[in-house]
């Protein structure tokens, strides 16, 4: 039988980190680069297949197709390290430190915004043929898109910012939930599956992943949205990150944490 029980994968979730917070630079950031490029032409596929066809749940039925890709290839998003990394210094792995966490994660943004900000460029010259004439359709949609997501939020303030943050949350309950959904099968079949299922529930229901909008927001700027790069970190990078960081460690990595690696002992009656 491919599947694997909770009280086995969990403790592979935990090795997971720990591995992650030993390897190379380099590694890093190749794994992360491909990971930000590799997640934003899906974004740009699901997009546009849901402005096609009028229907935007296809869209979101195809977007898992990305990740799926990338996590099989075994590159890395933010959002699953802000999950893995932290489970490992709680289970006081050796040579797990905060600075070394914290040092992690900027290599992983850093690498993440490479690739996304690439296929953004790419993708603004396809749909402008080398920025020689206007933005097409698409690129007319994806340019609101950034704009609704920034000065949207704005005007409503602190309510806007915390809403925003409420949505990276439940954005990387799900999304961590299809990071684990790798390590519940040991068949590829079944990591497909497992992994598609939340991922699909995120996008369709609209919350915000920092690495989608790593891709989605200076590509809307390149097609001539009305918002500033201040508005972008503002208004929608930085609340939505820490939204993926609190939602993913909290709903997904700790919860999974204590009850099945650090369970509670058993009553004998």
């Amino acid at each position: 039988m491919s599947y694997i029980a909770p009280s086995e994968f969990a403790v592979k979730v935990v090795d997971a980190g720990e591995s992650k917070l030993h390897m190379a630079t380099r590694d890093v950031m190749i794994r992360a680069y491909m990971a930000g490029a590799i997640l934003a032409i899906a974004a740009v596929f699901a997009v546009t297949i849901g402005i096609q066809t009028g229907v935007p749940l296809i869209g979101a039925l195809l977007f898992p197709v990305g990740f799926c890709m990338l996590y099989l290839l075994g590159y890395d998003l933010l959002t699953g390290v802000f999950v893995l990394t932290p489970l490992a210094w709680i289970d006081k792995r050796p040579g797990v430190t905060i600075p070394r966490i914290l040092k992690h994660w900027g290599w992983v943004f850093l690498g993440n915004f490479a690739g996304a900000l690439t296929v953004a460029v790419l993708m603004a010259a396809v749909y402008t043929y080398g920025f020689a004439t206007e933005p097409n359709e698409i690129g007319n949609k994806i340019a609101h898109i950034g704009e609704n997501r920034t000065i949207g939020y704005k005007e409503y303030g602190f309510g806007g910012w915390m809403t925003i943050f409420i949505r990276g949350m439940l954005c990387n309950w799900m999304v961590s939930l299809g990071v684990i959904g790798a390590m519940v099968s040991t068949s590829v079949s079944g990591k497909f599956i497992a992994m598609w299922m939340p991922v699909m529930l995120f996008f369709a229901m609209g919350f915000e992943h920092s690495v989608v909008n790593m891709f989605l927001f200076p590509f809307a700027m390149m097609m001539g949205g009305d918002f500033s790069i201040m508005d972008y970190f503002l208004w929608n990078e930085i609340p939505v990150a820490l939204g993926n960081l609190v939602g993913g460690l909290a709903l997904t990595g700790l919860a999974l944490y204590t009850t099945h690696v650090k369970t509670a002992p058993k009553r004998s009656f």
